[in-house]
């Protein structure tokens, strides 16, 4: 009798143990699994919301005032930046010192591979020697208005045929490109955020074909502090230029749509 209920106990033990085998394998393949839909789901077709929390890799190219500042922002918030500018890291250094170790300079094509996303934050006038190849795929923060004392007359801007940001598309087109820092002044960037909810918040205008890249902005711009407008495709961008109602003044988001309707071409 007692070997029957020895043989029993030994018996329930063992399928007890192979449950939690089965358990165990179960939770292992649906990590695993949910590990292969992550990594499948880099690029554009992840949801944007998501490419915020994960990447943490950025490339700056332009080490200008706005670039500097985003770089800053982006360093206090844990992102590691990789930042060029058109005279070569080696001229960077003491910003890189300043940023920290989260940072290094690299050549801009260096800058758009090590990127999950990129900020292009130079002249107009030098978008045509942008690294196509290393920003396929990606966002790609346009952070540019159109000067024609820097950049020299160009006929489709002068003639409202056209805006900076579907410029930059256009030479991008394996990019997602997504308006972003155009219209406040570098300074700002870094002491003018609140957090959500805040009353009178700042907010910042946003342009994109794409309404996953306008989502993926609108979680940058809150991490600095700011409340978000859509403006709507890229041909509509040029509301938030320079010259208009909307460029370089502090606006909650309220205003901000007020300025926008008031814009004229």
């Amino acid at each position: 009798m007692r070997a029957s209920l020895r043989r029993t106990a030994s018996t329930r033990s063992e399928r007890a143990s192979a449950r939690s085998r089965r358990r165990s394998t179960t939770r292992g393949a649906s990590s695993s699994a949910s590990d292969r839909v992550r990594t499948a789901r880099v690029g554009n077709a992840r949801p944007a919301h998501a490419f915020s929390r994960r990447m943490t890799h950025v490339g700056i190219i332009g080490a200008g005032h706005i670039g500097s500042a985003v770089a800053r922002g982006l360093v206090a918030q844990g992102h590691q930046v990789a930042i060029s500018n058109s005279r070569g890291p080696e001229t960077l250094s003491d910003l890189v010192a300043e940023l920290g170790e989260n940072a290094q300079a690299l050549t801009a094509k260096d800058a758009a591979a090590f990127g999950e996303w990129v900020v292009v934050t130079i002249p107009l006038k030098a978008i045509d020697g942008l690294p196509v190849d290393e920003l396929a795929g990606k966002f790609v923060v346009d952070t540019n208005n159109y000067y024609w004392e820097r950049d020299g007359h160009i006929a489709e801007l002068d003639e409202k045929k056209t805006t900076t940001s579907r410029m930059l598309q256009e030479r991008l087109q394996q990019s997602t490109v997504v308006k972003g820092f155009n219209h406040i002044p570098a300074a700002d960037i870094l002491t003018d955020g609140a957090p959500a909810g805040t009353p009178g918040r700042r907010a910042l205008a946003t342009s994109s074909d794409s309404a996953d890249a306008v989502t993926f902005i609108t979680k940058i711009y809150d991490d600095f502090g700011f409340d978000t407008v859509n403006v709507g495709g890229l041909d509509e961008s040029w509301r938030v230029e320079r010259d208009q109602p909307a460029y370089v003044v502090r606006q909650t988001a309220d205003e901000l749509r007020e300025n926008l309707a008031r814009a004229e071409r």
